[in-house]
């Protein structure tokens, strides 16, 4: 099954983690921004088990990130160093964290990073119940910023203030991957699917690649 522009292409699967796995084996990005979450642990559980990627070349990156210690189980980075980079040891791990003292000067440093960067080869993004992705919440500011590829962002509906790519920094990936699995997410696919201004259906990068799993769909 393949949907074309607006929303990218659609791989119904019936293991969205081990289909992420095989994808970014496959790809052997030299960049790559992980995400967070129940599912992205699993996708970054079925990437740790995957033989033949070269992690010696790969740096890897954040698309978004909590203002929180690594070692909260709030952290994205934290989540992604014990199941798969501590294993991985790739070439490096740029910090969303501590990529400055607070999020506003670690959201301009950050920017400067992705900013030199000539391409982001691979992107892993979600789809939240409200049809959020990375940390574009509806209603935020940062859904607008055009100027940035990493912001600081938050609100009261939402714990934590957070570091997130704008759509803008989404954009200059190669490929997004977007793995969503569970039937509790079959809402917001529809909202996506049918074109509802949700957040997740803003996405645009050369490529973009959505896993979904039988329940999703159904």
């Amino acid at each position: 099954m393949s949907q074309h522009p607006p929303i990218g292409e659609v791989r119904v699967v019936d293991d969205v983690a081990a289909a992420f796995g095989g994808l970014v084996a496959d790809e052997a990005p030299s960049t790559l921004a992980l995400s967070g979450g129940t599912t992205a642990r699993r996708c970054y559980e079925a990437l740790a088990a995957q033989p033949g990627i070269d992690w010696s070349s790969t740096t890897v990156l954040f698309g978004d990130e909590r203002w929180v210690p690594l070692d909260s189980p709030d952290s994205n980075e934290g989540m992604a160093r014990r199941v798969l980079l501590d294993r991985a040891r790739p070439a490096a791990v740029w910090s969303m964290r501590n990529a400055g003292a607070t999020p506003e000067e670690a959201a301009d440093a950050y920017d400067r990073l992705v900013s030199a960067l000539t391409v982001l080869d691979v992107v892993h993004l979600g789809l939240g119940d409200d049809g959020h992705t990375a940390s574009l919440f509806p209603g935020s500011p940062a859904l607008d910023v055009d100027d940035r590829v990493v912001v600081a962002t938050g609100d009261d509906a939402h714990p934590h203030r957070r570091l997130t790519l704008t759509f803008a920094g989404i954009a200059r990936a190669d490929l997004a991957i977007v793995t969503v699995s569970g039937a509790t997410k079959a809402g917001a696919w529809r909202r996506v699917c049918g074109g509802e201004d949700v957040p997740a259906a803003r996405l645009r990068a050369r490529r973009v690649l959505w896993l979904v799993d039988p329940p999703v769909v159904a």
